[in-house]
C-alpha cells in the first residue's frame, strides 16, 4: 500500500487570510476613531452654551438637543428613581412631569440626582413651584428599566404614563445645571468617553500593523534568492 504525502498549502493562502485579517483590523480601528468622534461631538454638544431651542409639541427632535419648555409642575405625581449611583454614592433621580396644556402629553423632567440618606422615600421633600414656568434642559432618555428583588427599579415611560394618567412625551427633559428648583445634574454624555474609543482603534491599528510586519517577513523569508 501506497502511503501518500499531504502536500502543505500554498504559501499564498496565508498570505491572503492574513491581508484579509490586515484589513478587518484596520476597519475595526477606523470604525473605533469614528465612534470617538461622534462621542466627542456629543459631549461638545452638552458643553456647548448656545441658545436653547423653544419647544411644542410634536416637533422633531434629536438627542442631546438643548430645549427650553413652558409648563406646570405635577408636584403631586413625581417619580423617585433609586438605585442610581453618582459619585460612588446611592441615590435618587427626581422625575417630575411638566404639563403643558390639559391636551399636551406631560413632559417628564429629570431635576437631578440627590443622596441616599435614612429617610424614608415617601419623607422626602421634594417642592416644585406651582406657577407656570419656563423650563431649560437637554433631550435624554431614562436609566434603563430594572428590578431588584424582583421589585421595578427603573420603570419605563409607559409604566410612568399609565401610573401618571396620561400619555407623556417620549424623551425625557434633563435638566439644564444653571436652573433653578433642580438637584445635583452632571449630564454625562455617554457611558464613557471618546478617549476609550481612541484607545481602542489603537490597538487595533497595532495589531493590523503587527500583522502586516510579520507577513511582510514571512513573504521575503520564503522568497527565492536570486543567482
Amino acid at each position: 500500500m501506497n502511503d501518500k504525502t499531504k502536500e502543505p498549502l500554498p504559501s499564498w493562502i496565508f498570505l491572503i487570510v492574513g491581508a484579509f485579517l490586515v484589513a478587518q483590523f484596520a476597519g475595526l480601528g477606523a470604525w473605533q476613531v469614528s465612534r470617538g468622534l461622534e462621542k466627542r461631538a456629543t459631549q461638545h454638544a452638552y458643553e456647548d452654551e448656545a441658545g436653547f431651542s423653544a419647544w411644542q409639541d410634536g416637533m422633531e427632535i434629536h438627542p442631546h438637543q438643548r430645549l427650553n419648555v413652558t409648563g406646570r409642575y405635577a408636584a403631586d405625581h413625581q417619580f423617585i428613581l433609586g438605585k442610581i449611583i453618582v459619585n460612588d454614592r446611592y441615590g435618587y433621580y427626581v422625575i417630575t412631569p411638566l404639563f403643558i396644556d390639559d391636551d399636551t402629553p406631560a413632559l417628564l423632567v429629570n431635576r437631578g440626582w440627590i443622596q441616599k440618606t435614612g429617610t424614608d422615600i415617601e419623607d422626602l421633600e421634594l417642592d416644585a413651584p406651582g406657577e407656570v414656568l419656563t423650563v431649560r434642559g437637554y433631550v435624554g432618555s431614562l436609566p434603563l428599566p430594572g428590578y431588584d428583588k424582583g421589585k421595578l427599579i427603573h420603570p419605563s415611560l409607559e409604566e410612568m404614563a399609565a401610573t401618571l394618567g396620561r400619555p407623556v412625551q417620549p424623551f425625557v427633559l434633563l435638566m439644564d445645571r444653571q436652573e433653578q428648583h433642580g438637584y445635583l445634574r452632571h449630564w454625562a454624555a455617554n457611558d464613557f468617553g471618546p478617549g476609550k474609543h481612541f484607545g481602542y482603534a489603537l490597538q487595533w491599528f497595532a495589531m493590523g500593523a503587527a500583522l502586516f510586519a510579520i507577513l511582510i517577513w514571512n513573504y521575503r523569508k520564503k522568497r527565492p534568492l536570486a543567482p
